[in-house]
């Protein structure tokens, strides 16, 4: 054998995943799992009672979606769990049908996310503006900051130092060693006193209660007709838009957190097939969370699937095994990792008054437009599509006055030559008309388009409405340097857009 030769072992290696042979990996990884598992129970709760299901239901699609997307989604470290944007979407149809039809919706939901996925759905994110992303990021801190309110709300006085000292621990830990994630010692530290002294405080226990053993899988307890589907699917539809709308807006977030690329594709399938799951283990489905996400990979500092699969698992052992010390833990130790999440992920320099200074002001209007928005109707959804279709429009107006027209008449003033340049598209063709002298220009006219190019039927519209404008008069019409695409649309379309 050669002495070049590759040992069979070597390929072998570079397929195992790193947790298996870096020890420090691995202890990151699980003690995020961990971390991420004690901040996932107080929320998959109150997202229960939004959807207004018992709080199992929401703790076991937490469970399922976290497992299930370890291994088939496309971005390593993200959470998917229970969500409030999902839970939102379709408490309507638990109110109205009760649960079996719930549990129906999400399983059609993952099938259309699936169907979404492999057509390719993940591919329109790259019309998403970053001014948009930013508005999303933070538009979300905003949300998770405000999702604490309610707990430092009519509560006993100890709760108030309890989150500063915990806030104080997640700061002042970290530069003496980043072993043990800060979140988790402040957790641990919190419990200890207020079990310890006796404090009466808010705990996980006051949210609800923990279930004792696994999910059974099962079918949904409905009839299966075409009745059926035509009440689940609106719900279902809304929901896998929803769904992949944050997870794919949270997988490239955390890809440039994380400075490394996801397959959004595989993502978007990914989600399908999880929240497939998640209904017949009678879970009420979800998506990427963004705050337990950055609890993970920005303030663990989690980078594998191992931490998205334990915090799955650990959630399920923390409820079965440990339900009564769990029930203990106080509501502040999670709202201080929840406040500490929310600075984390606000973009605080897209705020600054030096970048405000410099940023033109459509993209601060569009920023500000989804933030608002998303903060008045607590749907990251709609907030991304209506800023997103603010920012084309910005981009609309901005590139529609490109577009210039320059004129040059021959010295025997028999031809002129209008010099087109920039992009003819809907909106800057419709002031293309107004810019040719119909009454005073010579017989023969000549437009030059070797400097623009034709993007659609309204620019080749506008081009015959010069033409007869002219014709009216007498005088005939050459358009010349059309490039190659902008040729054969105009071929195409030319005189078959107006009525005859």
């Amino acid at each position: 054998m050669s002495s070049s030769a590759v040992p069979p072992a070597a390929p072998l290696r570079a397929l195992r995943p790193d947790w298996l042979s870096n020890p420090k990996v691995w202890r990151t990884e699980v003690l995020a799992g961990l971390v991420v598992a004690l901040a996932l129970i107080p929320e998959a709760i109150s997202f229960s009672i939004i959807a207004g299901v018992d709080p199992a239901v929401g703790l076991f699609a937490s469970f399922t979606m976290a497992v299930v997307i370890s291994i088939v989604g496309g971005r390593r470290a993200m959470i998917s769990a229970a969500t409030g944007a999902v839970a939102l979407v379709i408490a309507p149809l638990n109110r109205e049908h009760g649960l079996g039809h719930l549990i129906a919706a999400v399983i059609l939901a993952g099938v259309i996310q699936v169907v979404l996925g492999v057509l390719g759905v993940a591919k329109l994110m790259r019309f998403i503006p970053r001014s948009v992303m930013v508005g999303f990021v933070n538009a979300l801190a905003i949300l998770i900051f405000m999702a604490q309110v309610p707990e430092m709300r009519n509560v006993p006085w100890a709760v108030y130092p309890l989150i500063i000292g915990g806030l104080a621990l997640m700061v002042l830990f970290p530069r003496i060693t980043t072993v043990i994630p800060a979140p988790l010692l402040s957790i641990v530290i919190l419990t200890a006193i207020t079990v310890g002294a006796a404090i009466a405080v808010p705990t996980v226990g006051d949210k609800g209660e923990l279930p004792s053993s696994l999910p059974v899988p099962g079918l949904p307890d409905v009839p299966f007709t075409l009745d059926t589907l035509t009440t689940i699917a609106p719900y279902a539809f809304a929901m896998a838009l929803v769904g992949l709308m944050e997870s794919l807006m949270t997988a490239k977030l955390v890809d440039d957190i994380t400075d490394t690329h996801s397959d959004k594709t595989r993502e978007s399938v990914g989600q399908g097939i999880a929240n497939i799951v998640t209904g017949f283990f009678g879970g009420m489905g979800g998506c990427a969370m963004i705050g337990q996400t950055m609890i993970n990979v920005k303030v663990s500092g989690a980078r594998t699937r191992l931490s998205t699969f334990l915090a799955g698992a650990f959630l399920m052992v923390l409820c079965i095994a440990f339900g009564p010390v769990v029930s203990d833990i106080p509501m502040a130790a999670l709202v201080a990792v929840m406040i500490m999440v929310s600075f984390a992920t606000f973009d605080w320099h897209s705020v600054a008054p030096k970048t405000l200074k410099r940023m033109p002001a459509g993209e601060i209007g569009v920023m500000a437009i989804t933030v608002a928005t998303v903060v008045a109707t607590h749907n990251l959804a709609i907030g991304v599509v209506l800023g997103s279709v603010t920012a084309m429009v910005v981009f609309a107006k901005r590139v529609a006055h490109l577009a210039e027209v320059t004129a040059v008449i021959d010295p025997d003033n028999t031809t002129v030559v209008y010099r087109v340049t920039g992009e003819l598209f809907f909106a800057s063709s419709n002031d293309l008309v107004g810019q040719f002298d119909y009454a005073n220009d010579p017989e023969k006219v000549v437009i030059d388009l070797s400097a623009a190019h034709i993007w659609d039927a309204s620019s080749v519209a506008a081009l015959d409405a010069i033409g007869s404008k002219y014709a009216q008069r007498g005088k005939s019409v050459e358009i010349i340097g059309l490039n190659d695409p902008s040729a054969d649309l105009h071929g195409k379309l030319t005189g078959e857009l107006t009525s005859h």
